[in-house]
């Protein structure tokens, strides 16, 4: 199992801090996710899952595309979607989510590690391109002209380019869905990191109907459970929370930025949700904030760190405390 933001139990017993003390900027997951109702119908917990039961239909009319299939988060559809393809050559970048290099490489496939000044020269060489866009945990942002262009020269050899927009949601017209379907061209979308609705684990992949059918075949029945349907149901179709999100999370995204920069840690990439700051001094940093009950993601290659967004004043001021504090050392 590859290591992942929010292992507070590991955090816990190593700081000697209780779960419940700690200020989690680990994750890159909205701190204040959409509300979930105090109550919800008791059908959801007995109900196998229905596939008419409208959930379909918000996610087409959410993301304005009728080819999709709904799966138990992103990290379903990553770790079958190697199984679909003979051996291939897959590029993905570094660094980026470990686990489709975990994925690809289980499945018997070629990984071969990338920077996105090198897919140009790697590209007639690979059979699959996996782009995190933007990236986690870099940021980097790739345009859709830059995305078309490689789709289409692995489309002609029955190659694939796989984008994660997981964390996407914010600016939704950069997104590729609107291109869909296509051969050879897989989206996945997530409603963990926008939502923060992590733990219904519901994501979305969008691509040709025979693709589609044969992952939900890999997939098997019910890969969804029925109250994470319904309440992923009820979360797409708020727009009006929605549309405040996006303005609340880019006001807490440029507060971050500011507050890292003042001191001494200006980030190198910025997405609404989280910051990268790289700097030798990584470990460090993270270590004095664990002192200080906060968890931040450490990264070795690069050294580097990755911050999420405090939830609410209170955080905010315990967040700029330990930094001003830690950066006096």
């Amino acid at each position: 199992m590859l290591e992942h933001g929010g292992n507070l139990f590991k955090a816990s017993q190593k700081y000697n801090i209780k779960q419940q003390d700690w200020l989690d900027l680990s994750t890159g997951i909205n701190p204040n996710g959409w509300p979930v109702p105090a109550s919800l119908p008791a059908k959801i917990w007995s109900h196998l899952p229905i596939e008419n039961d409208g959930l379909l239909e918000a996610a087409q009319i959410y993301y304005d595309c009728g080819d999709l299939l709904a799966v138990a988060g992103s990290q379903a559809a990553i770790q079958a979607l190697p199984r679909l393809r003979r051996h291939s050559r897959v590029g993905i970048l570094a660094p980026a989510y470990a686990e489709y290099s975990h994925a690809w490489r289980q499945a018997g496939h070629t990984v071969i590690e990338l920077d996105s000044s090198t897919i140009d020269s790697a590209l007639a060489e690979l059979d699959v391109l996996v782009i995190i866009n933007p990236n986690n945990p870099t940021a980097q942002f790739f345009s859709p002209s830059q995305l078309l262009a490689w789709h289409s020269q692995l489309s002609k050899r029955d190659g694939w380019l796989i984008v994660d927009e997981a964390f996407m949601d914010t600016t939704p017209e950069y997104s590729l869905i609107d291109k869909q379907p296509q051969q050879g061209l897989i989206i996945l979308r997530s409603i963990g990191k926008f939502f923060g609705l992590a733990g219904l684990r519901v994501g979305f992949v969008f691509a040709t109907p025979n693709l589609l059918a044969e992952l939900a075949e890999l997939l098997g029945p019910w890969p969804v459970a029925q109250a994470s349907r319904y309440l992923t149901q009820l979360a797409l179709s708020d727009t009006k929370w929605q549309e405040q999100q996006r303005q609340v999370l880019l006001q807490s995204s440029q507060r971050l930025n500011t507050l890292l920069t003042s001191c001494n840690l200006p980030p190198e990439g910025n997405c609404v949700l989280f910051q990268w700051v790289c700097t030798n001094k990584a470990e460090k940093w993270h270590e004095q904030l664990a002192h200080h009950g906060i968890f931040t993601r450490l990264f070795t290659a690069p050294l580097s760190l990755r911050f999420g967004l405090p939830s609410n004043e209170k955080e905010w001021q315990r967040l700029a405390q330990a930094l001003e504090n830690i950066s006096r050392l």
